[in-house]
């Protein structure tokens, strides 16, 4: 076959989740710490520990009192740059090698170092605040004495803390008692996993039994807890009563847990402290994200390494045209220090100024509000973007969930027949409050089974009855409260879960006549159309996990006593659970293309003796402590056989705002856009599709599931002889790909003008960011708004975090936060580019105007017999990079060559950045050899124009090279902004006003003659004029495609 691909086999690499798995180990072990092992907790009585356990302070500052200095200075001066100007300075102590004043070198260093002390000391005493603020909380301990107030750095495992409700969890804790009336309470953990939905917490059964919280003190029991780890979503642990006849056993999962940064939602809780300090499950979860350094830094880098190369070739030609004579070496080193001036060390601190200002920038920018800059060290990268991945769910769509479609087998009801759902509904209830109550069983039993109201309304009621959902009564002014639960207030009532799904479930059975009105940890309450309670005993909830992707509930109906087994989930784990039928896997298949979620549910009735037996083995189970979950699961399988399949759902998750435009700009600017989701196949096409990621005139090629490297290869095959066809593949697949075929694969992948991966997993999403960066060496952005897409937001070159119903999380680790994905545009086309344009420009303009005074001075010391004495001493040579300079080079940083308007209409523009152009080795070239020009004919003309003393020499060229650089400035702006001009009129000022205190070095009565005016005006027309000539004829014969828009 001609068109194989030459697939060659590649090592297998050790991934990087299974290093971010085993980091937090890892740091424990190389820190001297011991390995964390498990832990017997007895109830209020801390002194009974079997181990040492560590404080419970957080403490997430860098440095303490004795080591900040210490710290900051070693990390500054760890760079070599740093280090060299540190040298400089310090030369200057050795009388050989001193040039003038000791503050012409102390004075730049100082002021750099004190800006970077004074930035790392302000960030270390905020952290500093927020820590105490956080150790400080004040929170009740029951004690034998009573309730007594601690602060939250003084809690030890094995008290007993009350935390009120809106308060936050101080630490790990089992959770013991509540104050709640149906026994359990809601936790927000926003700030621990990212998600907004309220989650649900049990008490231990025994202690919630107790008479009143103080009894936690009489009984002896105790808890036997797993060793800590970083996993928040499972925990395995035992409770024990050992005073109680039988002594008393009970098994613990996460629904006993109340992990510490979760607040408390619901009443108020009592626990027992299990983890503190470093131990804590939040804690142990927060990786130190990459410390990220711009390519535009590491750019200027290598400028800086070329400029050095440069110093020393210029002082080693310096010495050679002495031919080394006498202490040579010396003056080796007096060259160096002369022409230093070459690196300049203000180029930092104006590129992190600058930083400061895009920063501010963005912030205030009334297009894109709320937009938030986390990390302002790369707001450059934003303008060199060649791949964007992208989450699906809350980010290209707004995780806002509609119930659009209700499946039987025969038949579908759409948006537009749910009347007749309702009237199914309607007939069913009415029907049945209207025979004797004795016949209300056989009648919904045999009669009505086989109507097409039966069947709607089972599907119906097991849309009710399956899910997570709690109704909340709130106050709204006219009800309070107790009054609103009381009655079922249906104005005060607000639907809890931890999925967007299953509320909207829950709203499509209250609008079609079933309502959910009440629910405890027991039991729960519908309301029929006639205003009938139907009520239903909880026995057993399976909730819904990403392995098993279903969820299940047993509950028995109060009324007639059925037992019946409810479960819903995805229907590629359905199919084997329900009985055999004809129209599953199609009609799946037809909801999925039309970028529905669907969801499969299934029924089963059970006799008391059935349950009975399968409670007795689940139980068993429960209790287990090693492979508790696998016997589990294995326990809840055997019920899940031969279900009664009742109907499938589909909910439609809308695209956000915009989409479409803004992925048509991003495309159109030469960004490939890549889509990671968790969601399955048939959807993310869907919605790629719908969003217009995949245009309709592009192919697309679905990448079949392949399991081994022999399926992998034949597959790589078929898509290789596809052009211009957009990928979609499966993290399964791609897990294959890359174990075998990586080099392979991503080359293909790379080609493609689209690329869609579903059923990815978080270290998944992060896996394909870093093979991007290692394959292409381009820029890469990761966009996403949940907690399952930090992974990858850290991961990448550009982190955006959009703020959504899944939370703050991804937000919050973000490098830049935005409200809504519309606005990713606007960061890109406009700020991005703004960003890197002006920072290209401010650190070729610094470069120059250090260039040039070290060419004026090399000029100077051939001149004089290759003397190593300054031309400039004292403020002079301060004052050119500061005052008389500094503003107007610093202004080129609010420069733009287009307005916001039409970077955004021609996105095109944004395509020449990513070649590099503003900031090359071209570009560079052309400065130093302007930098050349310039200095020499400055010098040149102050000695063919001197008249007997050298002080004239210094005002003549002085004056003419502050005036160079101010007119240069001119010459390099595009747009003027008011600032710029106040910047350029107020250095000039402060050099004719400081001209009177400059005595020592500029003779004060020459400058006000006419002879010295016109020299200088010579001079400076000699330096700028032919530059001005050659920009105008660049723009006249060859413009660049922004001047033709501006035109």
């Amino acid at each position: 076959m001609t068109d194989n691909i030459p697939l060659q086999p590649v090592r297998q690499k050790k991934r990087m989740d299974s290093k971010r798995r085993s980091g937090c180990c890892e740091c424990l072990r190389c820190c001297g710490r011991r390995d964390p092992r498990p832990r017997t907790v007895w109830l209020g009585h801390p002194e009974k520990r079997e181990q040492r356990y560590p404080r419970n302070v957080i403490n997430n500052q860098k440095y303490n009192f004795f080591t900040f200095l210490p710290g900051v200075l070693f990390n500054q001066f760890k760079y070599f740059f740093n280090l060299y100007f540190l040298l400089l300075a310090c030369s200057q102590f050795v009388v050989e090698m001193r040039l003038g004043a000791l503050y012409t070198y102390w004075v730049p260093l100082g002021f750099v170092l004190a800006v970077t002390v004074i930035r790392e000391a302000t960030e270390e005493i905020r952290c500093y605040m927020r820590d105490k603020e956080v150790n400080s909380q004040i929170y009740s301990k029951l004690t034998a004495r009573g309730t007594v107030k601690v602060k939250s750095s003084s809690i030890q495992v094995g008290d007993l803390i009350v935390v009120e409700k809106n308060q936050r969890v101080p630490a790990d804790m089992i959770f013991l008692r509540t104050s709640e009336k149906n026994g359990s309470c809601f936790l927000r953990t926003d700030q621990l996993d990212g998600e907004t939905d309220w989650k649900l917490r049990l008490p231990v059964t025994c202690t919630q039994r107790l008479p009143t919280a103080s009894d936690l003190l009489q009984i002896r029991s105790y808890v036997y807890a797993e060793e800590p780890n970083i996993d928040i979503h499972n925990f395995v642990g035992t409770f024990t009563r050992e005073d109680s006849d039988p002594p008393v056993n009970e098994s613990l999962s996460i629904e006993n847990t109340l992990w510490a940064s979760t607040v408390i939602a619901s009443g108020t809780v009592v626990g027992v402290v299990l983890y503190t300090g470093r131990e804590l499950r939040s804690v142990m979860n927060a990786s130190n994200p990459r410390s990220k350094i711009g390519l535009f830094d590491l750019e200027v880098n290598c400028l800086t390494k070329i400029l050095f190369g440069a110093l020393v070739v210029v002082s080693l030609v310096m010495v050679a045209l002495q031919h080394f004579a006498g202490r040579w070496y010396l003056q080796i080193i007096r060259f160096l220090l002369l022409f230093s001036n070459i690196i300049p060390i203000s180029l930092r601190v104006n590129l992190d100024m600058g930083k400061i200002v895009y920063s501010w920038v963005i912030r205030r920018d009334s297009k894109i509000p709320g937009t938030v800059v986390r990390s302002s060290t790369i707001p450059e990268q934003l303008g060199r973007i060649s791949y964007l991945l992208t989450d699906k769910t809350g980010t290209l769509t707004q995780n806002e969930m509609v119930f659009k479609r209700l499946h039987l087998g025969t038949v579908a009801y759409g948006l537009d027949s749910m009347d007749e759902v309702q009237s199914h509904i309607f007939s069913i209830y009415t029907q049945q409050s209207q025979d004797p109550p004795a016949l209300k069983g056989v009648t919904l039993a045999t009669k009505v089974r086989k109507t097409m109201s039966s069947r709607v309304h089972e599907a119906v009621k097991a849309i009710a009855l399956c899910h997570n959902v709690t109704p909340v009564y709130e106050s709204n002014g006219v009800t309070d409260q107790a009054e609103a639960e009381r009655h079922y207030e249906d104005s005060c009532r607000v639907y809890q879960a931890s999925s967007p799904d299953e509320v909207a479930l829950v709203q499509w059975t209250e609008s079609v006549g079933l309502t959910l009105v009440g629910r405890d940890q027991s039991s729960m309450q519908l309301r029929t159309p006639g205003g009938q309670i139907l009520n239903f005993t909880i026995l057993q909830i399976f909730p819904f996990t990403y392995e098993s992707k279903r969820m299940g509930i047993i509950v028995r109906d109060e009324s007639t006593g059925e037992i019946t087994f409810y479960m819903k989930g995805a229907d590629v784990v359905m199919a084997g659970i329900v009985q055999y039928n004809d129209w599953l896997e199609e009609e799946c298949g037809n909801m999925a293309r039309e970028g529905l979620r669907v969801l499969v549910v299934a029924k089963k009735s059970l006799t008391e003796e059935q349950y009975q037996d399968f409670e007795a083995r689940y139980v068993q189970a429960k209790l287990s402590v090693h492979d508790r979950s696998l016997k589990v699961a294995t326990v809840i399988e055997s019920l899940e056989m031969e279900m009664e399949l009742l109907c499938l759902t589909g909910v439609e998750d809308q695209l956000q705002t915009d989409v479409r435009p803004t992925l048509e700009t991003l495309r159109n600017a030469g960004i490939k856009v890549w889509m990671l989701t968790g969601d399955k196949l048939e959807t993310a096409t869907c919605t790629a599709k719908n969003a217009h990621l995949v245009t309709r005139t592009q192919d697309i090629h679905i990448f079949r599931l392949v399991t081994n490297r022999g399926e992998a290869h034949l597959e790589l095959n078929a898509f290789r002889r596809k052009h211009d066809c957009a990928l979609v593949i499966s993290g399964d697949s791609l897990e294959v790909c890359l174990k075998y075929y990586e080099y392979e694969f991503m080359e293909l992948a790379c080609q493609c003008p689209a690329v869609v991966c579903c059923r990815c997993a978080p270290t998944q999403k992060a896996q394909i960011v870093c093979l991007l960066q290692e394959r292409t060496g381009k820029l890469t952005c990761a966009v996403g708004d949940g907690g399952n897409d930090v992974s990858m937001i850290q991961e990448a070159d550009c982190g955006v975090g959009v703020e959504g119903k899944e939370g703050k999380q991804a937000s919050l680790a973000a490098d830049f936060s935005i409200t809504q994905f519309k606005h990713l545009g606007r960061l890109l086309m406009v700020h991005g580019r703004n960003s890197y344009k002006r920072s290209a420009a401010l650190s070729q303009f610094v470069i120059h105007r250090s260039l040039c005074i070290s060419t004026m001075q090399a000029v100077f010391s051939s001149v004089f017999y290759f003397a190593s004495v300054p031309l400039y001493q004292g403020f002079l040579i301060i004052g050119y990079s500061t005052i008389y300079t500094m503003f107007p080079v610093f202004s080129l940083v609010l420069d733009k060559d287009v307005k916001s308007e039409v970077a955004m209409l021609y996105p095109e523009l944004y395509k020449d950045l990513l070649k590099g152009r503003p900031l090359s080795y071209k570009t560079f070239l052309i400065w130093v050899l302007i930098s050349i020009y310039q200095g020499s004919i400055i010098m040149y003309g102050a000695l063919l124009l001197f008249e007997s003393e050298f002080v004239h020499i210094v005002a003549i060229s002085f004056t003419s090279l502050i005036l160079t650089e101010l007119l240069m400035v001119a010459l390099t702006i595009q747009t003027w902004h008011w600032l710029m001009i106040v910047a350029e009129l107020l250095s000039l000022s402060c050099y004719i006003a400081s001209l009177v205190f400059l005595h020592e070095f500029i003779d004060v009565y020459f400058i006000a003659t006419l002879s010295f005016l016109w020299k200088v005006t010579v001079i400076t027309l000699v330096s700028c004029l032919p530059l001005y000539v050659l920009k105008y004829l660049r723009r006249r014969f060859s413009p660049p495609s922004y001047s033709k828009l501006t035109s």
